[in-house]
């Protein structure tokens, strides 16, 4: 996906150059040609109106148009959030399901397939399509993986979908892209691609050790927190992200709960 949208940017730009160059061009030529030495330029005052330079002037405007417009058409279905992408060629497996919930001031990952989940830290397996499911458990916020591409939002009360795929093996930056509060600067998380055998021996350490994630921990983990450094849960109750999109564990009361006393709270930052 981050390589389609760059592609995307790169097409864009070359679109555009293709008027922007000759543009600069012809203004240092007219500006050369009709300079006050040069006694060959034909001084024209009554000059008022040319067919061929008004059809130069409005032609060119409009290709440029019609083909950017062309490229966020066809890019648009191409890269749509919600469609699966396929699995990288020579890659076995299923799809790999991740349900992701923006908290104060936090990310939480949810494997439901493996039955664990995570806490500031993505791990994905190299080559097979992730299926995304994200909400927010509190305020509005933005889900972003720069070096992955596709940036969404995730809202209270509503889910919303994204599909990705890593190809590399390493580690990249991820983070929340849009301002919810007094811990956004450290509402950031790591994303770690490994070989597929190697993600499920990770898998699999996980489901020992660590605490269970069920209603009264996530009651505990969506209080307020900042800088949280990374963890993980060996287990998560069934059903957990669909209580958590249904409301019908209770949402958090955003950036403004806490306040007047709260330690991870900006005692400075002033009341809505």
């Amino acid at each position: 996906m981050a390589a389609a949208n760059r592609q995307i940017l790169l097409n864009a730009l070359v679109i555009m150059l293709a008027i922007v160059v000759p543009t600069i061009v012809a203004t240092l030529a007219f500006a050369w040609w009709f300079r006050a030495g040069n006694h060959r330029a034909r001084y024209r005052p009554d000059f008022v109106y040319s067919g061929r330079i008004e059809m130069i002037v409005w032609s060119i405007p409009i290709l440029v148009i019609l083909f950017l417009g062309g490229v966020i058409w066809v890019g648009s279905h191409d890269l749509d959030p919600y469609r699966p992408v396929e699995a990288a060629p020579g890659t076995t497996g299923a799809p790999l399901e991740v349900q992701v919930v923006s908290l104060d001031w936090k990310w939480l990952f949810i494997y439901p397939g493996q039955g664990i989940a995570t806490v500031n830290q993505l791990m994905l397996p190299i080559g097979a399509p992730v299926r995304f499911r994200l909400t927010s458990a509190s305020v509005m916020n933005s889900f972003f993986v720069p070096r992955l591409g596709s940036m969404i939002y995730t809202m209270n009360g509503m889910e919303t979908r994204l599909h990705l795929r890593s190809d590399r093996p390493g580690q990249v930056y991820g983070q929340s892209a849009m301002y919810s509060g007094d811990g956004f600067s450290d509402m950031n998380f790591t994303v770690r691609s490994l070989p597929p055998d190697a993600f499920a021996r990770w898998a699999q350490t996980a489901r020992t050790a660590g605490p269970v994630l069920d209603a009264r921990a996530y009651a505990a983990l969506a209080r307020q927190s900042q800088d949280v450094r990374p963890f993980s849960f060996r287990a998560t109750a069934p059903g957990l992200f669909e209580a958590i999109v249904a409301q019908r564990l209770k949402p958090a009361l955003g950036p403004k709960e806490g306040r007047g006393g709260d330690p991870h709270v900006s005692p400075g930052t002033p009341e809505i």
